[in-house]
């Protein structure tokens, strides 16, 4: 399946899910890997199968094997840190706040592609998963790495779109079995 394929799958009442994915897919306020990075990050926090096939076949035309491995790998770091901090912070105990993680995320140091761009990734998929702590900190640093607050936004919108569409498919194939 392909993009445009799963544009087509997307029902009438959601035209406008439909034609921001087809806007943001062609949005160049972001390089191809940027923007194909967060399709395809955003596209597995979605936890949709549809559309991760969907966008991940769009994804391997457009980004490097090391690009497209970067991209689940921050998917998949985030589920965790996520997780973790968005405790931190919503727990109400400040001690939290202050305990070590001792959890390995030595893929943040190293992601195989260049640091701003997996930090991108992880602001997108942070704000899927609404951690506040991690929105902040990825936001901060892709702003000091140069990234405009056009760039940073149009990650964003990819998040919401890719999740939107992650839902709609989800919701139609509920009620059709």
């Amino acid at each position: 399946m392909s993009l445009d394929a799963l544009r087509e799958q997307l029902p009438a009442y959601a035209k406008d899910t439909k034609l921001n994915l087809g806007n943001l897919a062609s949005d160049d306020s972001l390089d191809e890997q940027k923007r194909w990075g967060t399709f395809l990050s955003c596209a597995i926090a979605g936890r949709n199968p549809d559309v991760i096939k969907a966008i991940a076949a769009e994804a391997k035309e457009k980004l490097s094997e090391e690009a497209f491995t970067a991209a689940k790998a921050a998917a998949g770091i985030m589920s965790m840190n996520n997780v973790f901090y968005r405790f931190g912070h919503e727990a109400g105990n400040e001690v939290y706040k202050t305990m070590p993680a001792k959890l390995r995320m030595t893929i943040i140091g190293n992601p195989g592609v260049e640091k701003v761009d997996f930090e991108l990734w992880s602001l997108a998929v942070s704000s899927i998963n609404g951690c506040f702590m991690c929105v902040d900190s990825h936001e901060a640093i892709v702003r000091k790495a140069g990234l405009t607050s056009e760039q940073i936004q149009t990650a964003v919108r990819i998040a919401s779109v890719v999740q939107a569409a992650s839902v709609i498919v989800g919701a139609e194939t509920a009620l059709e079995g």
